[in-house]
């Protein structure tokens, strides 16, 4: 295949799967301005990876995952590590991720979110997948851990939520 033609394979996947890319951008990367400059780096090393993209082993949306997590996470290592604080995601974002119009935005919905925030690397990756409806089987893919590994991680974020979510409701905080 010559440059025309995989840079015009890659423009096609790139705008079938680009929401992809500002999700994990969004949950990576705090405020605006950050996101759009962690997205930008994610196109540019999707695109610098793009020749060595084999869809025998895997799907796009697989390899674009794998790729875009991996730069988010050293992202994040160069912005200060795990102590990054959470922002909250903005009207804006929320609306180029979803590619409607966001809705009145409700606690629960940001408290999850100040919950990812707080979670490690791996885990925010995990639960990212997780919420796209990603099966365990693909999560485990392109974290490159094992689908039983993949179950027992969700599980355990899944209790600290429920935790979380049943002490707000209790204090009303």
């Amino acid at each position: 295949m010559g440059g025309k033609a995989d840079q015009q394979r890659f423009e096609a996947l790139w705008r079938e799967h680009r929401g992809i890319v500002f999700k994990v951008a969004g949950v990576y990367a705090r405020g605006a301005e950050e996101r759009l400059d962690l997205a930008q780096e994610i196109g540019a090393q999707l695109w610098r990876s793009f020749a060595a993209f084999d869809e025998r082993r895997a799907k796009f949306s697989t390899w674009l995952y794998r790729i875009a997590l991996n730069v988010a996470i050293s992202h994040l290592r160069r912005a200060g590590g795990e102590a990054v604080r959470f922002e909250p995601l903005d009207d804006a974002h929320l609306e180029t991720i979803a590619g409607e119009p966001a809705v009145e935005p409700d606690e629960r919905l940001d408290a999850l979110y100040a919950f990812i925030g707080e979670l490690d690397a791996l885990n925010r990756a995990l639960i990212l997948l997780y919420l796209e409806d990603r099966s365990y089987a693909e999560i485990a893919e392109v974290l490159g851990i094992s689908a039983t590994n993949v179950a027992t991680k969700i599980n355990r974020i899944k209790t600290r939520l429920r935790g979380r979510m049943t002490a707000a409701a209790t204090t009303g905080a």
